[in-house]
């Protein structure tokens, strides 16, 4: 659900067709190597030349590069994507996005666009959509149903099933989260060797999360080929990077989210980059400085481990891939793949080679021969920023623009946008002294304070749920239908508390969201957003039976949270799939 509300603040900000545009005299990093003063002509959305000196056509927008870098989109190796997460990655150079779980209905959407030329004002989407998960394991714990495998016989159908809805490639996860303190089921080596047979059977790549050094040994010796993120628990033995090249594996370290998971926010600098910050929501800034929390019982973890994995992988020839895992705590999409190259940097690799790690060389393993280099006959996927990023990696992050397919991204519009966002800062709602929301006696769904009620579904994810709100004998009636497996799949009612809708309102005076509630039996969500946690929604569950019954949830009960920030109430129906019915009444703040 990252991001999914957003899109009904921002503005496009994306011109709408591609044009003739003549980049003079640039420092080119073509995706391989750098070199240069270049000339490069872009004619409908593809590179039409490349050279010392191009004349410039007539009509052509001509652009000076003198003292600028021009290089290929980045392309993000590892997210988590929906809502309008590719418009955000866009605005910060990420042309593509290489997902690695999130529903099938969205991506066909996506992709469905994609192909039609409706996407230039967003990343392009490749996705592994359903992941590979045993029941109970890792990707089962959001709230959401998906399908899971338990014998090496299944995994044929399993794989195809995946391949049916639309998957680009095949992720498994083989993780059992002690790492992390936790502990979940996970594949056995047995069914992980299965699933990795059957998506070559397909010609499809086999991709494997793993969370510690045990797990990445088992994916080299089933056959995976890559590993989409390193490990933490302990220091890579000798051999580790010359059996992954041994293997002709291609590795995504990931070490944005890895540091966060080891305590310290990975993306949390950008938070104080005067080149980023303008460009970032309040939940971007909050979401960037995030840590995991250390779970009773974890055991230590050691971001020194990856570094060493890293410097293993290069010494080894091993392609290396930069993905920041978006969407977890200590990222945000687009912004920290910056992160991401400069913490490469810092595990060994040259700033070049960390380039090639965002461009080409995700280009080449995920077999996207269209994009990934500047080189005639290739997309206009193109960022061109001030200064020199092969000397100095942050440099990308001072952009002075954007094309996608040729079509150039309106950055200043999107500041425009993300600063208007921002300014609505959280205050103390007129009226909330009663705590008093709705009791629907009148009729209607009038509220004591805020901007009111409405119907929130998936759709804005790209999702096909639906739902209608009522008020009938005094009670507000949400009804709906929920249509599956999208992440966080809902339909049902949403109460904003500022007087515009999803800004925030500061409600730390009242400790507990109050309500009563009656229903079909089946269980329900209440919701809350706020701007310091992100779009990811804090969740508590309820069931609605056929008696009216009171529900008390204190709001710190959801999270590390106060209601200072507050910015929606959803009271919703699934993620089950299936048409639901729930009734409302007497909802308060108190």
């Amino acid at each position: 659900m990252r991001n999914f509300l957003l899109v009904l603040l921002l503005a496009s900000g994306f011109a709408a067709h591609a044009q003739t545009t003549l980049f003079r005299n640039v420092r080119l990093f073509d995706g391989e190597r750098v070199g240069g003063p270049r000339d490069v002509l872009v004619r409908d959305g593809v590179i039409a030349a490349v050279s010392s000196k191009i004349e410039a056509p007539a009509g052509a927008t001509v652009i000076d590069g003198t003292g600028k870098t021009l290089l290929p989109g980045f392309i993000d190796a590892h997210t988590h994507t929906w809502g309008d997460a590719l418009r955000t990655a866009l605005a910060f150079g990420v042309t593509t996005e290489l997902d690695m779980f999130t529903g099938y209905s969205f991506v066909k959407a996506m992709k469905e666009e994609q192909a039609a030329g409706k996407a230039n004002g967003r990343a392009d989407l490749f996705s592994a959509g359903t992941l590979v998960t045993a029941p109970g394991g890792h990707g089962t714990e959001y709230g959401m149903t998906i399908p899971t495998i338990t014998k090496a016989e299944e995994a044929q159908a399993f794989v195809d099933a995946r391949i049916a809805e639309g998957s680009d490639y095949i992720k498994i996860v083989l993780d059992d989260g002690h790492t992390y303190g936790m502990k979940m089921p996970t594949v056995s080596a047995e069914v992980l060797k299965a699933v990795v047979d059957a998506a070559h059977a397909r010609k499809k790549l086999a991709v494997v999360h793993v969370g510690d050094l045990a797990g990445a040994r088992a994916a080299m010796n089933a056959g995976a080929d890559a590993l989409v993120h390193l490990f933490v628990d302990v220091q890579p033995d000798a051999a580790f990077g010359r059996d992954a090249a041994k293997r002709r594996m291609f590795v995504t370290p990931t070490l944005t989210v890895l540091m966060s998971v080891t305590g310290t926010s990975g993306g949390g600098t950008l938070a104080n980059d005067a080149r980023m910050t303008p460009y970032l929501t309040k939940p971007e800034l909050a979401q960037l400085q995030q840590s995991f929390p250390r779970r009773p019982g974890q055991p230590p973890v050691h971001y020194s481990a990856a570094v060493a994995s890293v410097k293993q992988l290069r010494a080894a020839k091993v392609p290396i891939l930069a993905g920041t895992d978006a969407g977890n705590p200590g990222t945000a999409h687009g912004s920290a793949l910056h992160r991401e190259l400069e913490l490469l940097v810092e595990a060994g690799l040259t700033p070049t080679e960390a380039l090639v790690a965002a461009t080409s060389a995700p280009a080449r393993a995920f077999a996207l021969a269209d994009r990934g280099r500047v080189a005639k006959g290739l997309r206009a996927d193109l960022l061109l920023v001030n200064g020199a990023p092969t000397t100095d990696i942050t440099a990308t992050r001072d952009i002075a623009g954007i094309w996608k397919g040729g079509v150039p991204f309106d950055r200043a519009a999107y500041a425009k946008s993300v600063a208007t966002a921002n300014a609505a800062t959280g205050a103390k709602p007129a009226g909330l002294d009663s705590g008093a929301i709705s009791d629907f006696n009148d009729g209607t769904m009038k509220a004591a304070f805020g901007a009111g009620w409405m119907l929130s579904t998936d759709a804005v994810a790209g999702g096909k749920s639906t739902g209608d709100l009522s008020v009938a004998d005094g009670a507000l009636v949400v009804r709906g239908t929920i249509v599956g497996p999208l992440p966080y799949a809902w339909s049902g009612a949403m109460f904003s508390p500022a007087a515009v809708p999803f800004q925030p309102a500061d409600v730390s005076s009242k400790k507990a969201v109050r309500f009563r509630a009656k229903g079909d039996g089946k269980t329900y969500r209440v919701m809350l957003f706020t701007t310091s946690t992100g779009y990811t929604p804090l969740v508590k569950t309820f069931t609605g039976g056929a008696d009216w019954t009171d529900h008390t949830f204190p709001i710190a009960s959801f999270g590390n949270i106060d209601g200072r920030d507050l910015t929606a109430i959803i009271f919703a129906g699934g993620p089950e799939p299936g048409d639901f019915e729930l009734r409302l009444d007497d909802v308060r703040l108190e």
